[in-house]
């Protein structure tokens, strides 16, 4: 008797295996047509079954929950857009939600994007239109929500690669790249900025301005401390980068018209540093604004190399713009 009831128990054990196998790699009939589904914060994996069987994806939705359960994800899911596909069969789709495969964008920041450079960027992959970042990017209400003391997330979302889950709040996307910043700012560069008097947002700002200056790394702390030498002599900073924020793109050239320009930003129309940062700067910039170099420069002029002439009075500088100018000309003219 106890022989008939496991042969009957290892049959039905058997068929059932059968079955499940059956159902689970026949491909669906719904064509090679891409079909989104998306799962929710909080919702569980038994309510992600149930949802998918009501759109036909699922044919048993009893073979799915006892997967679940011996795989052990039916007490976690990954929330986010499944991309699947109508030719797929349901044990595809299960190993999707299994290994969590949700559709994700990748972006870029290179040191140096401003902060309309990055809204263009998260504009063309479809995370948010160029007028709502702007919007939510200079939100007062946000920006103190983030210990953000400056008039926006210029300079505070740090250059890196990004992967976002599609339909990530616009808030959840920016405050993990302030998030990122401040794991790059650490407990030494804090307790640095206190020692040189300064804010957070003053630092970032200088290393923008030196983001925006400098080409090559050697250069970076020389060309802070012509700044900072400058902001101790109460002259202006007269930084040609600032002139255009807020006008023109970073490849555009810069005029003399430019630099006679009303803004707030302008260095050249105010004294001071501007009112924040003028681009997201990297953390080789943000160490030379921390760590000025130890000379006394006040003026440099571009060699037309990527390097820099430095000078610490007004006529070496001048006799350097002069050579920098006969030099161009020479080299347009041949």
């Amino acid at each position: 008797m106890k022989k008939n009831a496991a042969l009957i128990a290892l049959c039905l054990v058997v068929v059932f295996f059968v079955y499940a196998g059956t159902e689970l790699i026949i491909p669906l009939p719904f064509g090679n047509r891409p079909i989104e589904f998306e799962i929710k914060k909080g919702t569980t994996f038994r309510q992600a079954v149930e949802t998918l069987a009501e759109i036909g994806m699922v044919r048993d939705k009893w073979v799915f929950f006892c997967l679940g359960r011996l795989t052990g994800i039916d007490r976690k899911i990954k929330a986010g857009y499944y991309s699947l596909w109508g030719t797929m069969n349901p044990l595809q789709i299960f190993n999707a939600i299994r290994l969590g495969n949700i559709i994700e964008y990748e972006m870029t920041v290179i040191p140096g994007d401003s902060l309309r450079e990055i809204g263009e960027k998260l504009s063309s992959i479809g995370v948010i239109s160029t007028v709502e970042f702007q919007k939510v990017s200079t939100d007062p209400a946000f920006l103190d929500s983030l210990d953000v003391d400056a008039p926006s997330l210029e300079g505070y979302l740090y250059p890196d690669t990004y992967r976002f889950p599609k339909g990530l709040d616009i808030r959840e996307v920016l405050s993990i790249m302030v998030s990122r910043l401040r794991e790059k700012y650490d407990d030494d560069m804090t307790l640095r900025t206190l020692e040189l008097g300064l804010s957070e947002r003053e630092v970032l700002t200088m290393a923008s301005i030196v983001e925006k200056e400098a080409i090559t790394d050697k250069e970076r702390p020389i060309i802070a401390a012509v700044y900072y030498n400058r902001l101790k002599r109460n002259m202006p900073l007269q930084a040609d980068p600032t002139s255009v924020y807020g006008v023109k793109g970073s490849g555009e050239k810069i005029t003399k018209n430019d630099l006679l320009r009303h803004t707030p930003y302008n260095t050249y129309m105010i004294r001071g540093m501007p009112p924040g940062p003028i681009a997201s700067p990297g953390l080789k910039s943000i160490q030379a604004a921390l760590n000025p170099a130890d000379v006394q420069f006040l003026y440099f002029v571009s060699n037309n190399d990527g390097t820099h002439n430095f000078s610490t009075t007004l006529s070496k500088h001048e006799e350097a713009v002069r050579a920098y100018r006969e030099k161009k000309k020479r080299k347009d003219e041949g």
